[in-house]
């Protein structure tokens, strides 16, 4: 949550995990104030999901507090940089045999293809590849930019984009991966700082599920 909680709130929190479930009159009392005097700070809680209220129940803890509501928080507020791989570039000069070496040496299925100062160019998959040199004994001495995607085509991502907005991303254009990106002013120059694939989400999926994944 972005909104900073009181002292006295996260007080309350710590309360009602202590003791769930709890009346306001026995959150009061264990504060030494009044119960009015809390009923604003009960509100906001139970608005932002910290706490929830049943009548006749009290209180106890909502949605952000447990564990599948932190997972959830945590899912939604995960970026590309906390999740990403170092990008696999090839200048835009290498043929498309440097290319397949690199695939396989990599372990990839895409590379990303920039100029020979570092700009993003382009981008090459193994299904690129596989098109040009099945049934082309000439094609291993072809230039990558002939055979590549150019970059104005690309789906691309910052490294302060979401995960989630990373994946609707891929699934809307149907890749298996894109090259993360930032701008330095000119917006026709991108440099290639890394890159996210499917394989990394679901990675980073187990890993927020199984508890590795800090604060």
């Amino acid at each position: 949550m972005n909104i900073e909680l009181t002292v006295r709130q996260l007080t309350i929190i710590d309360i009602i995990k202590k003791h769930a479930p709890i009346t306001g009159e026995q959150i009061a009392e264990c504060l030494g104030i009044s119960r009015p005097t809390i009923r604003s700070d009960l509100s906001v809680l139970v608005m932002l999901g910290y706490i929830d209220a049943k009548p006749k129940v009290g209180y106890f803890l909502g949605k952000v507090m447990t564990s599948e509501g932190q997972q959830s928080e945590k899912l939604m507020n995960l970026k590309v940089r906390d999740v990403m791989n170092r990008p696999v570039v090839i200048v835009e000069s290498a043929t498309v045999n440097d290319a397949v070496i690199s695939l396989f040496v990599e372990n990839t299925g895409f590379l990303t293809v920039t100029d020979e100062q570092g700009a993003l160019t382009g981008m090459v998959s193994l299904k690129d590849l596989l098109k040009v040199t099945l049934g082309n004994p000439n094609a291993a001495a072809i230039p990558i930019s002939m055979v590549m995607t150019r970059a104005p085509r690309l789906a691309l991502v910052s490294p302060d984009d979401t995960v989630l907005e990373a994946a609707k991303k891929m699934l809307h254009h149907q890749v298996g991966g894109m090259p993360v990106v930032v701008s330095h002013g000119d917006h026709n120059r991108l440099e290639v700082v890394g890159r996210i694939t499917k394989t990394n989400m679901t990675q980073a999926l187990v890993d927020l599920t199984s508890g590795f994944i800090a604060e």
